[in-house]
């Protein structure tokens, strides 16, 4: 690990102001940035540590939604009020992402910007990786690739986004809040993370020296279903082979309206559009219609040596999502 200075700051301009400075980084629940710092992935010349900014209120919103502060703990998002009942997709995201310890110190914000898990990307050994070294190459596209993107994956990069929590939220089109150098943004959830074309180190739409400070959630509908079903190899502590968190409206039978995400199949949060399209006004007595919808977005699906089972077991997926929703 490369020397850094550090520094506490006390509020939010304060904060973005040390980010001016150097390679600096913004420091939460340090879950993920330490472990990238002690491989050498992440270099950062100056440090500012969060933890004293006051972002950890979670409160209604005048429009009936729910605001986020970026700095609540994981662990305590799940089990608030506001979130566990009305959100449930959300908290059930929370709870099988990591361990008990991690989402105690893990955070909204820092959950967000969690960076992809590939090994290529994690380990400096492997000298191929356009994520960490652009131009280098991908060498998970002809290495071992099991956990890799079946979904907007590009010849540059094949890794997935690893966090539960993002999928949940792309689901509920939540907002995402900042404030920066020239001042303060929204940015619509699916527009927050990136794909990764020809540029896989730039991960989300964050301008240098912005700070995100909360998750809006919108109101929630009191009659909807949602529920977060993960796919892993072991049932804790393990990232998504492939998850799905599902808002789902019923008319009578039929679904009146779905919000579907998949986690662990591509570089972001998938939301996909055409299975919701699919879904709308089809009755949940038709599996056979059910199957077709998920094979509507499965179809747009490649996968490679190692992760082909993963188009397969999407498809299976999005229909045991649905299922479970509206059976529940």
């Amino acid at each position: 690990m490369k020397s850094f200075t550090y520094e506490r700051a006390t509020d939010v301009a304060g904060a973005i102001a040390a980010a001016q400075q150097g390679r600096a980084r913004f420091l939460g629940g340090g879950t993920n940035l330490v472990d990238l710092m002690k491989m050498g992935v992440e270099e950062p010349s100056h440090l500012i540590d969060l933890k004293q900014l006051s972002l950890r209120e979670v409160r209604p919103l005048a429009d009936g939604g729910v605001r986020i502060g970026a700095m609540i703990s994981n662990a305590e998002l799940a089990e608030h009020p506001l979130i566990a009942g009305p959100y449930r997709v959300l908290s059930e995201a929370l709870l099988s992402g990591a361990s008990p310890q991690l989402r105690n110190r893990a955070t909204t914000g820092g959950n967000l910007l969690q960076r992809t898990r590939c090994h290529y990307f994690y380990d400096p050994a492997f000298s191929a990786c356009n994520k960490r070294e652009p131009g280098s190459g991908c060498g998970a596209r002809e290495g071992y690739n099991r956990m890799h993107a079946i979904l907007g994956h590009s010849p540059q990069c094949i890794a997935t986004h690893p966090s539960d929590m993002c999928v949940a939220l792309a689901a509920l089109e939540a907002v995402v809040q900042v404030a920066g150098p020239g001042g303060e943004r929204s940015i619509p959830f699916d527009e927050f993370h990136r794909l990764p074309e020809t540029k896989p180190e730039v991960e989300t739409t964050l301008k240098p020296g912005e700070l995100i400070t909360a998750v809006d959630l919108p109101r929630a509908d009191g009659k909807a279903r949602s529920l977060y079903l993960k796919v892993r190899d072991r049932a804790s502590y393990a990232f998504a082979l492939v998850s799905a968190a599902l808002v789902v409206q019923l008319d009578g039978r039929r679904i009146a309206e779905a919000r579907l995400a998949l986690g662990g199949v591509a570089h972001k949060p998938w939301r996909c559009r055409r299975a919701e399209a699919a879904l709308r006004g089809m009755s949940v007595d038709d599996p056979t219609a059910l199957t077709r919808a998920a094979e509507e977005e499965i179809a747009q699906a490649r996968g490679f040596r190692h992760n082909q089972f993963k188009v397969e077991l999407a498809r299976r997926t999005i229909v045991r999502a649905v299922q479970l929703a509206v059976a529940a």
